[in-house]
């Protein structure tokens, strides 16, 4: 049951983040800065307190009591994922919601799941499983498999994305449609984010002193129910500081270099909507993690947790690609590619939950 729960708590995180930018299309009159600024207010700097305060009590008291050096740690992957964040809004602009955010999110995927392992066999942790670890029982061989079936339905994912562009230099309605599909320079941005979203992993790591503090303060009080459920959401709000200040001053200097500080009071935009579709895709994206957090303390938070956690969102961001007709007007041929793509990408999930299923 630990893994259904696990399992399932992962797709709800991955339904939230493969769905939040959709409120973002429904914002009018503002630059792309403007309103994903004021979105990431809510994603990391209102939103992440409040489910802590609301979910671990005395969580300011756990950050204060912290060392240094795991808050320096955990603020700097904050950082370096920040930088993979924005550049993750650009790459689904480029490239679209579902091949945007499959190539992403599957490089994220693998480093995220892969870096930490390596790590541990360098800096052995107690309860950590070391990449050696993985290698040298059955089911951590089943997770490798699992992560090397995504990497091959991200590869197909990204000729699908090919055949996509060749197709809209030839059909100019399908351009009109996709007047920002930009695949060499959306496919150098999704690298660069897929490599630095994988940060946001690490800082997890980095900061489990303050979740270890807040499970072992919640065991204490309740002997014998397990870990506690939330224990991540005091982490979160350490490593949300650095991603928000990556993207305010990124965003700051769009504001200035492209004249736009006067969006968020022009009054010939519509405003109200405007915040209010901002804040419900910045609350949206901040309940991935939320959600991630349950699905972690269900299946711990190697290799296994991650990459569920990316597949499904990889899943949900497709999903809405094909809503969106965002492969409309393409040939029935790319159609089929990144349909294909996805039948892998989601074996892959199933390969993977196989593998946690059987750990000892």
């Amino acid at each position: 049951m630990q893994v259904i729960f696990g399992v399932f708590f992962h797709f709800i995180g991955g339904f939230a983040s493969g769905s939040f930018y959709i409120p973002y299309k429904k914002v009018k009159g503002w630059a792309w800065e403007s309103f994903w600024i004021v979105g990431g207010i809510f994603s990391w700097f209102i939103v992440p307190p409040l489910a802590a305060w609301l979910t671990i009590p005395g969580f300011a008291d756990i950050i204060k009591n912290t060392g240094l050096n795991v808050i320096g740690w955990t603020y700097l992957m904050g950082v370096l994922w920040g930088i993979g964040g924005l550049t993750y809004g650009l790459g689904v602009r480029y490239l679209g919601v579902s091949l945007g955010s499959t190539i992403i999110l599957g490089l994220c995927a693998v480093f995220g799941s892969l870096v930490p392992s390596v790590y541990y066999n360098f800096v052995p942790t107690p309860g950590k499983d070391t990449f050696t670890t993985l290698l040298n029982n059955h089911w951590g061989q089943m997770v490798l498999l699992g992560i090397v079936i995504c990497v091959i339905g991200i590869i197909i994912c990204g000729k699908a994305g090919m055949m996509k562009e060749k197709d809209l230099s030839k059909d100019s309605t399908a351009a009109a449609f996709n007047k920002d599909y930009r695949f060499g320079l959306g496919i150098f941005v999704a690298i660069v984010s897929g490599i630095l979203s994988a940060c946001f992993n690490f800082g997890l790591e980095a900061g489990k002193p303050m979740a270890e503090t807040a499970n072992a303060a919640w065991v204490a009080a309740h002997p014998g129910v397990g870990n506690f459920l939330f224990r991540n959401n005091v982490t979160y709000v350490v490593v949300l500081w650095g991603g928000l200040t990556t993207n305010f001053i990124w965003c700051m200097i769009l504001n200035f270099r492209n004249k736009t500080f006067g969006d968020y009071s022009n009054a010939k935009s519509p405003l109200l909507k405007n915040y209010l579709f901002s804040a419900l895709a910045g609350t949206t994206w901040f309940l991935q993690f939320f959600f991630y957090g349950m699905g972690e303390s269900r299946l711990g938070n190697g290799a296994s947790s991650w990459i569920l956690h990316m597949a499904f969102i990889i899943l949900v961001a497709n999903m809405w690609g094909l809503v969106l007709k965002e492969w409309k007007n393409v040939s029935k041929k790319a159609f089929a590619t990144v349909i294909a793509g996805i039948a892998v990408i989601i074996l892959s999930v199933l390969v993977v939950g196989y593998g946690n299923s059987i750990k000892p």
